[in-house]
């Protein structure tokens, strides 16, 4: 009922303990705080929460318009809903070193796990789009330092993602890739790979957990789970997935009542009532609204 009843604390230390393990680990992207909870009772390992779906969901493209203000509320929504540890984009880190260290803590105050920063110009674009630009060196390690220095929870997970493969090659990727976890990075996140040889070599060029973005309509092959654990992924993400099948269920509803008239034909695909009670945990809410509220209030009839 209402909450996660597992900590902040606890969520990153079980996310540290995961990477760890040697078992690759699948986040699926949540849309909403109820989605998550879906994820959460599905088994899945953790919570992925996309800068892109954030921004997609206001309406906007995903291109830095989204403030740390917006994106700390909606994730700590999201993460304080599921005991999973959720993991949170964070795209450029919404300004320079300083403005990065202050959405660290904005983050960690807001409940999450982890966050990824990374190397791209403001405005950013999607990851898996062409004509992307990124950041100098200097400028990537720098924002990775200062998200490093500012975490007050050394479990605090700090990715760093590395767009520059598309830009500049492979070789390019793996000698950001180092310079990155050199910097204080915890583990990389190396967009837009174009097959799983490229993600055997990044994970050849670091000993920290890797993370593939397996994005639907993307410049990567959607891969196995097996098949990226073998070639060292530690983390799998699937940001977009549930958005995307959400409203696409959700327009051919639409399209169904301009259609008919009516929506019956599509009830059967529809989460049903007792379903949607389940997962917001209506029957405890009623328990405890039970227990406290037996009495008749004095002076009234």
């Amino acid at each position: 009922m209402l909450y996660s009843k597992t900590t902040p604390e606890q969520k990153r230390l079980a996310l540290c303990d995961m990477l760890a393990s040697g078992n690759i680990q699948q986040f699926p992207g949540a849309f909403s705080p109820l989605s998550a909870r879906l994820i959460e009772e599905k088994g899945f390992a953790g919570v992925y929460i996309s800068g892109a779906v954030l921004a997609n969901d206001l309406g906007l493209p995903d291109i830095g318009l989204t403030t740390l203000t917006e994106v700390a509320a909606r994730a700590g929504q999201i993460a304080r809903m599921t005991d999973l540890p959720c993991l949170v984009d964070a795209d450029t880190g919404f300004g320079e070193p300083m403005n990065v260290a202050r959405s660290i803590q904005e983050l960690e105050n807001a409940g999450l796990a982890g966050c990824h920063i990374e190397d791209q110009f403001n405005p950013k674009r999607c990851g898996h789009l062409d004509g992307k630009n990124v950041v100098d060196l200097d400028t990537a390690t720098k924002r990775i330092r200062a998200a490093a220095d500012a975490r007050r929870d050394p479990n605090f997970l700090i990715m760093a993602r590395t767009d520059i493969r598309a830009v500049d090659g492979l070789q390019a990727a793996k000698d950001r890739a180092k310079a990155l976890v050199d910097a204080g990075a915890d583990a990389i996140f190396p967009e837009a790979m174009k097959d799983l040889s490229e993600f055997l070599a990044i994970r050849d060029a670091v000993d920290v957990p890797i993370l593939a973005n397996m994005t639907e309509f993307g410049q990567s092959a959607l891969f196995s789970v097996d098949e990226l654990a073998g070639v060292g992924v530690n983390m799998v993400i699937y940001p977009v997935t549930l958005l995307r099948s959400a409203m696409g269920a959700a327009e051919q509803t639409l399209d169904a009542i301009i259609k008919t008239g009516s929506q019956e034909a599509q009830v059967e695909n529809m989460l049903t009532r007792a379903r949607l009670y389940d997962l917001v945990d209506y029957e405890a809410y009623n328990r405890f609204d039970t227990g406290v509220f037996n009495f008749q209030i004095p002076g009234t009839h």
